[in-house]
């Protein structure tokens, strides 16, 4: 099973089949699933704080990065990464 690196850089693909770089901001494991919150790399270099965009992806068996699909997971993983981001406030 691949460990998802915080930093790391990867290429997305979104529904328009256009390509995304995304950055791993932080990553998570919840009752054995990896989680990663993602944003655009074009967007941390532009934008400020507020403004960028995260999202959670969760990484399938195969070792790739799928879409969370229910709002009760999303739920789930949103709530776990502000905890870890309230803690490195702190």
């Amino acid at each position: 099973m691949e460990k998802i690196e915080v930093g790391e850089i990867f290429t997305i693909t979104d529904d328009d089949d256009i390509e995304q770089e995304v950055e791993v901001l932080a990553a998570i494991n919840i009752e054995g699933t990896e989680y990663a919150a993602v944003a655009f790399v074009e967007d941390l270099q532009e934008e400020t704080e507020e403004d960028i965009d995260i999202f959670f992806l969760r990484l399938d068996e195969d070792g790739d990065f799928t879409a969370i699909e229910s709002d009760e997971e999303f739920d789930k993983v949103s709530a776990a990464f502000d905890e870890i981001m309230e803690d490195d406030e702190e």
